[in-house]
């Protein structure tokens, strides 16, 4: 049965920034044109918020980066990078991420994970079930989760459209990005 999709929708996206980040340059040597994404995954409908969660270091390179997606109208949540005594690295904002949509899930009719992350399916299960919500993925299909693919509402595979979501820089394929895309990010 096709997802329903109207412009009277409430939606809320909830952007796993680290994972979309590492898909893009691990399958494309690019970067992610977020502006993008989250206009194909909104459509026509009432955005509620956009929020991206982010993690921060020590060196703040990263910040250009964050006045970016402000830009575009996607909040950001930032979190401390842990380094650990044996210098083991922690970055995860699943559980924050988790909470929020729980948390704004009687203000949506659709929640948007904006990752493909498998460890999200039980979150995807709770709203369904239990806030009524219709729950929507964006992410590279080849580096999703099946379980999340299909325990979503509708699936928005970006590795069907790479170049529109995708930003190459000059050591990606030898393409620059448009002026377009760089202001979308």
């Amino acid at each position: 049965m096709p997802v329903i999709k109207h412009k009277n929708q409430r939606v809320g996206v909830f952007i796993d920034t680290q994972n979309l980040y590492h898909s893009a340059k691990n399958l494309y040597n690019a970067r992610v044109n977020f502006g993008a994404i989250l206009e194909a995954a909104v459509g026509d409908r009432n955005l509620i918020r956009a929020r991206a969660y982010v993690v921060t270091t020590e060196s703040g390179e990263e910040q250009p980066f964050f006045e970016a997606l402000h830009k575009i109208g996607i909040e950001v949540k930032t979190k401390d990078l842990q380094i650990f005594l044996g210098g083991a690295k922690k970055a995860d904002w699943d559980v924050g991420l988790a909470v929020d949509a729980i948390s704004m899930a009687p203000k949506l009719d659709a929640v948007i994970i904006a990752s493909g992350d498998g460890d999200f399916v039980p979150l995807v299960e709770y709203l369904q079930t239990n806030m009524g919500c219709q729950v929507e993925a964006v992410s590279f299909g080849r580096s999703s989760s099946s379980r999340l693919k299909e325990s979503v509402d509708d699936f928005i595979d970006l590795d069907k459209e790479p170049k529109k979501f995708l930003i190459y820089g000059r050591n990606g394929n030898g393409r620059r990005a448009g002026k377009k895309a760089l202001k979308a990010i």
